[in-house]
């Protein structure tokens, strides 16, 4: 803003035109800056979910056959009465 504020001084603006520029700078600076921290929350938290979703070793070593075989036996579970 104080570099706005020179520069505008040193183009011979009005006072009131030197403090608008001064805040439409602001304003675009604040934009630029609030755009660069979403940016870069967007790589942390996808960085993070792709961590999340890798497989552990102990799942890669057990194999997709382990994962249908449980899944087979809790559909086929014998029904229980429950009197």
């Amino acid at each position: 803003m104080v570099l706005t504020y020179v520069l505008g001084t040193a183009m011979g603006l009005n006072n009131t035109a030197t403090f608008m520029s001064s805040c439409v700078a602001f304003v675009a600076v604040s934009l630029w800056t609030d755009s660069r921290i979403t940016r870069l929350r967007r790589r942390t938290a996808r960085g993070t979910a792709r961590e999340a979703t890798r497989e552990t070793p102990r799942d890669a070593a057990r194999g997709p056959e382990a994962d249908r075989a449980a899944e087979h036996t809790a559909e086929h579970r014998p029904y229980r009465d429950p009197s």
